[in-house]
C-alpha cells in the first residue's frame, strides 16, 4: 500500500525539498546514482565491464519544461556517447533514454522528442552501441512505441521497454517479439488507475511471466529486467524450453541493488546489464526507486534513524 503513496511523493515539490534536506538523504541516493556527471559514472563503468558485466546508462532527469532543456537533455547523452566511443565502450555499454527529458510532454512533444533523440540514436550506432526507450506512465505509450517504430526503420537494434502490469502489455509483446528486436521487460513502478494496470503484485508476477514466455518464444531479444529470484529462475527455464542459449538473452538489475546477484549470473555465463542512472535530478528516479520495493524504503527509513 505504500507505493502509491511514495509514487505521489515523487510529484511533490514539498516533499522534494524536504526530502533533498535531509543530511541522510545523500548518501542512502548515492546507493542507486553513482554520480552526477560523466566524470563520475565513467570509471564505475570500466569497473563494471572489467568485472565482465554489461552498462545501460541513465541521464536522470523527466521535468522537462521548455524545448531549452529538452535540447540540453539530448546534448548530455551525445556527451556521454563521446566519451564512452574515446574508450571503446560502446559494445559493453548502452544507453536508455526516457522521451519525457526529450521535451514528450511539450507542445508537440512527439515530434520534438523524436528529433531530440535521432541524433542521440545515430551517434549511439557509430560507436556500435545502441538506445533503448524506457517505458513512463501509460499515457505516454503510444508515442513512445511510434517513435521506437520510426527509429527502428534506420537503427533496428533501438529496444524499447514494457511493463507488466499493464493490461495491454501481453498484446504489445506479441506485436513486439518479431526477429531483431529488444525488449525490456519490467513490472512497472508509475501509479497507475485500475483502469489499466493490475494493482496486486500477485496479479503483475503471473502477467511478467506470461509476457515473458511471449517473447522467450519470439523471434526477438528478450530482456528481463527483474531482482525477484523466482522470476529470474522462471526466466531461465522459459529461455531453456525456447530452445534459447545464454546469450540469446540478458538479465539487467539496477545499480545497488542485489550485486552480488550481478556477478553470480555474469559468472554463469549469462549476459548480465546493469541499469545505471546519474546526474543531477536524481529525486523522481530515487523515489521510484523505494516504491518498487519495500526493502529499499526500509533501507532508506533504517538510515534516516540510525543518521538521527
Amino acid at each position: 500500500m505504500l507505493g502509491p503513496v511514495i509514487l505521489a511523493a515523487s510529484r511533490s515539490d514539498r516533499m522534494r525539498r524536504l526530502i533533498s534536506a535531509a543530511p541522510v538523504t545523500g548518501p542512502v541516493v548515492d546507493r542507486f546514482i553513482p554520480g552526477e556527471t560523466v566524470d563520475d559514472v565513467v570509471p564505475l563503468v570500466q569497473d563494471l565491464t572489467d568485472r565482465g558485466l554489461e552498462v545501460t546508462l541513465d541521464v536522470v532527469g523527466e521535468d522537462i519544461t521548455t524545448p531549452a532543456q529538452a535540447a540540453a537533455a539530448r546534448d548530455a547523452y551525445l556527451e556521454l556517447v563521446e566519451r564512452l566511443g574515446e574508450l571503446e565502450l560502446g559494445t559493453r555499454a548502452e544507453m536508455s533514454v526516457k522521451l519525457s527529458m526529450f521535451g514528450q510532454a511539450l507542445e508537440g512533444g512527439h515530434e520534438l522528442a523524436l528529433a531530440n533523440i535521432r541524433p542521440v540514436v545515430e551517434a549511439a550506432a557509430a560507436i556500435g552501441t545502441t538506445v533503448t526507450l524506457d517505458a513512463e506512465d501509460h499515457t505516454t505509450l503510444d508515442s513512445m512505441f511510434a517513435i521506437h517504430e520510426e527509429l527502428r526503420k534506420d537503427f533496428p537494434q533501438t529496444g524499447c521497454v514494457i511493463q507488466s502490469y499493464l493490461y495491454r502489455t501481453e498484446a504489445d509483446a506479441r506485436r513486439l517479439a518479431g526477429s531483431g528486436s529488444r525488449v525490456r521487460l519490467v513490472k512497472g513502478a508509475y501509479n497507475e488507475p485500475a483502469e489499466v494496470a493490475y494493482q496486486q503484485k500477485p496479479e503483475t508476477d503471473k502477467a511478467y511471466v506470461r509476457i515473458l514466455r511471449i517473447l522467450m518464444e519470439g523471434e526477438g531479444y528478450p530482456m528481463i529486467g527483474s531482482h525477484d529470484p523466482r522470476l529470474i529462475s522462471i526466466a531461465q527455464e522459459l529461455a531453456r524450453r525456447a530452445g534459447r542459449k545464454p546469450g540469446e538473452y540478458e538479465f539487467q538489475m539496477l545499480y545497488g541493488i542485489r550485486s552480488d546477484e550481478h556477478l553470480r549470473l555474469a559468472a554463469e555465463g549469462h549476459r548480465m546489464r546493469v541499469y545505471t542512472a546519474y546526474g543531477t535530478d536524481w529525486y523522481g528516479y530515487f523515489m521510484r526507486r523505494l516504491a518498487e520495493k519495500p526493502a529499499n524504503l526500509l533501507f532508506f527509513a533504517r538510515s534516516m534513524l540510525t543518521r538521527g
